[in-house]
């Protein structure tokens, strides 16, 4: 009679992530939120950023200005970023470390100049002035649009591709590596001499072989 053991079997346990693994999420990641962050600060830079009115003649005449006529930093940052992001790929060791600290910058400047704008006035003020001729017109009814909101929160993407980058980055592949190569001459391969091809037997000869030796 077979006895029933009862010491439980171990199941096995679910494998936890290779460090592979985890650097393919991290530089997926990294690449999802730099170009996204990127693409929406450059789209939102161009929106209309605030509106209003200026009184001209006993009326009022509308006025608006986007992101780029308040703050040119944000879309100037966006491209530091994108290219930051591309060479991100094109160095090692410490100067990846630089290029991922200029990627986080550049998240970190558009976003911040971003809501430094949000409650700007002066350029919708240099507006009112010049559409009534009035050096000390300002701006009335003054509103702002959820644009620079949305530049800032694409500047905040950069900034997390960035420590992104600044975390896992000394992990992931690099085209110099993949592309480069070691220098030394490749070995090109020669056709046998064609005893009636007169070119074949100069070269053959240049090369200090015998054209008339059979291989």
């Amino acid at each position: 009679m077979g006895y029933v053991s009862a010491v439980p079997v171990p199941q096995p346990r679910a494998a936890a992530a290779t460090p592979a693994t985890s650097s393919r999420r991290s530089l997926a990641a990294a690449l999802f939120l730099g170009a996204v962050g990127a693409t929406v600060v450059l789209l939102a830079a161009g929106r209309i950023w605030a509106e209003g009115s200026a009184s001209v003649g006993g009326g009022t005449v509308s006025l608006d200005v986007k992101g780029s006529d308040v703050t040119g930093v944000p879309t100037a940052l966006a491209i530091v970023g994108l290219a930051a992001l591309v060479a991100v790929f094109a160095v090692r060791r410490a100067g990846r470390l630089l290029v991922a600290a200029l990627l986080a910058l550049s998240g970190a400047g558009a976003a911040t100049a971003a809501l430094l704008g949000a409650s700007d006035t002066g350029a919708l003020d240099e507006k009112a002035a010049r559409t009534t001729g009035d050096a000390a017109s300002t701006v009335e009814a003054l509103s702002h649009t959820v644009w620079p909101y949305v530049t800032a929160a694409g500047g905040a993407l950069i900034l997390l591709a960035g420590l992104l980058a600044l975390r896992h980055g000394r992990r992931w592949p690099s085209m110099s590596g993949r592309y480069e190569r070691d220098g030394s001459p490749r070995a090109r391969k020669e056709r046998p001499a064609d005893p009636d091809r007169p070119e074949d037997l100069w070269k053959a000869l240049d090369r200090g072989e015998d054209p008339t030796r059979e291989g």
